[in-house]
């Protein structure tokens, strides 16, 4: 009886003990499932195509970018397919802080000069905020030769200014699809203010989608909510549409896409996209990038024994 008695105490005992046990688990589990983790990797670059992500360059890190956009396809064999004449557009991208990136480059387009500051706003987090915001503003200046006006008119040096404001809004569904909404909105110092307006109001959406291990398919789009019969030196203009792939090779990803723009800023690509991908008016392009690491974080400065 007394043996009874004991084993009994000892299987309630070990009964309460893996209970207890349990209980503190699913706790964890719990925990674990309700904790707010920020999302990384919405894109792999600070680029889809034309247009910027939400990411941003590390503190201290400095991107050398070279953006190459060749003539049109449809050209033929009279001009190798466009690999005759070429757009490209030199820039240098700094990270400020890990939220704050800033950028300026030089494009052959109108000898075009650009500078631009973005601002991450909010970070999409597990069981948290839904969507990354960052804020996006530039600034272009046109680098040509004055431009024919109507008599009695002067040119400007502030006529050669363009302004450019973005609100990127993305979110990384899963570990392959990432899409991003940028209304923006593009002023012109100079505009035939008699049949445009100077502000342009476009909605711009992009996205990214993994297809192996190394590469994905990129696309944006920008829809011109006004001006959209707007002249560029007498040509009809259209909504830019861009489609390509990323290429991740050693930490750096290399873009390769086709294009109905040659411009590389806001004003350019969402203004003065001259050309169609319903005439066959297709670009072939290429980003690609060199980083290089200016300022080491703190951690992995000298001295820190912990690394």
């Amino acid at each position: 009886m007394r043996r009874t008695l004991l084993l009994s105490a000892l299987f309630a005992s070990v009964a309460t003990v893996s209970s207890a046990q349990a209980d503190k688990l699913l706790e964890e589990l719990d925990d674990k499932s309700d904790k707010k983790e920020a999302v990384t990797n919405t894109f792999k670059a600070t680029r889809i195509i034309n247009s910027s992500t939400v990411e941003n360059l590390a503190a201290g890190v400095l991107d050398f970018r070279i953006l190459h956009r060749f003539g049109r396809v449809s050209d033929g064999v009279d001009n190798f397919f466009g690999f005759d004449n070429a757009t490209t557009r030199i820039g240098l991208d700094y990270g400020v802080t890990k939220w704050l990136m800033v950028g300026l480059g030089h494009s052959t387009l109108y000898k075009s000069n650009d500078a631009f500051l973005k601002a991450k706003l909010l970070a999409q987090k597990t069981n948290g905020t839904p969507v990354t915001v960052s804020y996006f503003t530039g600034m272009s200046i046109v680098g040509d030769k004055a431009p024919v006006l109507p008599p009695g008119m002067e040119y400007y040096f502030t006529h050669r200014l363009a302004y450019s404001h973005q609100l990127l809004i993305a979110r990384k569904f899963n570990s392959n699809l990432s899409l991003q909404l940028m209304p923006t909105l593009v002023h012109q110092n100079l505009v035939d203010s008699s049949a445009w307006s100077n502000n342009t109001f476009a909605l711009g959406v992009g996205g990214r989608m993994k297809v192996s291990k190394r590469m994905a398919i990129t696309a944006e789009y920008y829809y011109r909510v006004n001006n959209a019969d707007m002249l560029n030196f007498g040509a009809k203009t259209y909504n830019s549409l861009s489609v390509g792939c990323d290429i991740e090779t050693g930490g750096h990803v290399f873009q390769l896409f086709f294009t109905n723009s040659v411009g590389m800023n806001e004003r350019t690509i969402v203004n003065q996209t001259t050309d169609t991908w319903e005439k066959g008016h297709l670009h072939f392009g290429f980003n690609i990038s060199r980083v290089f690491t200016v300022v080491k974080p703190k951690e992995f400065q000298k001295g820190n024994s912990n690394w």
